[in-house]
């Protein structure tokens, strides 16, 4: 058993949406294909991964470090004999030679869309869904029949002001979802209030309703906006300052009494610990946002779910960051806590399969091995063109 060919693209998910940070006018991101000498239907099984929107292709890390290690490494250290399968650990383990601890930066994009295609090779050897084969190893058997998601959308887009914020979130709440996220941040306080009661209007009670800075704020606006926000009664409050400001989160959990989230830019289980030792998250309410797409990968996630029961976090309270099947899948097989959704935004690599319904919030996962691309038409015709023919 053996990966015997590694491809990979850089494909461009542009749009004119922006959120309080950047625009996506020139968004690109890395797919990969791992190609095995496993054959199902007279032809190889072949993995597929790419990584979340917000971090750019991976391309050039991948062909001068990660694949060549792969691919230079002994076949059989890469098997996990327990299972009759690749083994996603050793396989981390071999991309990892020779990195240095520390400086995680864009390194652990790239080794994070390998690692997807690993886990869907690996689960389609198995011919489980991945959500399957993750709760039979590691949650013994007991899966999520269903999964918590919210909306993510309501970007800053030209030409699509306040009318248009409230139609996206009418078509939102039509799609079956309860709960909806819009960006701050780009515009001065005062207009991001009119933009959170227009939402508001649409979705509801505040409950309905996450907002989220991506990191804009220094801590005097923070706070503001936090003061300002408190009386809408919101889901949650997203990333107010810099994700490696652990003091300013810290100080803004002084200022603010709900529900706040982050986490989905911090890339290694490392960054994580010190978000959770320092930056005054508090358990019995707060979010945690991590990527696993972003973050080195589910080796690295099960790492960071692991430091967070050892300090005393549910699992319920991690909701990824990403709006894709592959965090779907982690969400289902691991018990976290539910998963961002993007419906309508990073096209074909957003959202779920293409039967997926969702009812109150909550979708279920399609019966297909893998991590289910082959259940959502458009992502898989990409997969296939730019990777396989």
């Amino acid at each position: 058993m053996r990966i015997t060919e590694i491809r990979e693209k850089t494909v461009s998910i542009a749009s004119p949406i922006a959120n309080a940070f950047i625009d996506f006018s020139k968004m690109t991101c890395s797919v990969v294909a791992v190609v095995t000498d496993q054959m199902r239907d007279g032809k190889p099984i072949v993995g597929f991964g790419f990584n979340s929107n917000g971090r750019y292709g991976q391309g050039a890390l991948m062909r001068e470090r990660f694949i060549p290690r792969l691919m230079e490494a002994d076949p059989e250290t890469l098997v996990d004999r327990e299972h009759d399968n690749l083994d996603p650990f050793a396989i981390w383990t071999a991309m990892m030679t020779n990195e240095k601890p520390g400086g995680h930066g864009e390194r652990s994009v790239a080794v994070g869309t390998i690692d997807m295609a690993v886990w869907d090779a690996v689960a389609k050897i198995a011919d489980k869904p991945l959500y399957r084969l993750l709760a039979d190893r590691y949650r013994g058997g007991e899966a999520d029949d269903s999964v918590w998601v919210y909306a993510a959308g309501g970007y800053y887009h030209p030409g699509k002001e306040i009318e248009g914020l409230k139609d996206e979130m009418q078509s939102y709440r039509d799609r079956g979802y309860t709960v909806c996220k819009m960006k701050i941040g780009l515009a001065p306080l005062n207009e991001d209030l009119k933009r959170v009661e227009a939402a508001l209007a649409v979705v509801g009670e505040g409950q309905n309703l996450c907002v989220d800075a991506n990191g804009r704020f220094d801590l005097p606006t923070a706070i503001a906006y936090a003061e300002a926000l408190e009386p809408y009664d919101l889901y949650w409050y997203e990333e107010a300052g810099d994700p490696l400001d652990y003091a300013l989160q810290a100080e803004l959990a002084e200022h603010y009494t709900g529900r706040m989230a982050t986490g989905e830019n911090l890339f290694s289980m490392q960054d994580a610990r010190n978000l959770i030792r320092h930056g005054g998250m508090r358990s019995d309410r707060d979010v945690l946002q991590f990527d696993c797409a972003l973050s080195y990968g589910l080796v690295e996630y099960m790492r960071t779910l692991a430091m967070l029961k050892e300090n005393g976090w549910s699992s319920r309270r991690v909701v990824p960051h990403g709006g894709h099947q592959m965090s779907l899948n982690i969400a289902a097989g691991l018990h976290l806590g539910g998963n961002e959704s993007y419906p309508d935004v990073f096209q074909p690599f957003g959202g779920f399969a293409d039967a997926t319904e969702v009812r109150h919030s909550r979708v279920g996962l399609p019966d297909v091995p893998g991590v289910g691309f082959e259940a959502k038409a458009a992502l898989y015709e990409l997969f296939r063109w730019e990777l396989l023919d």
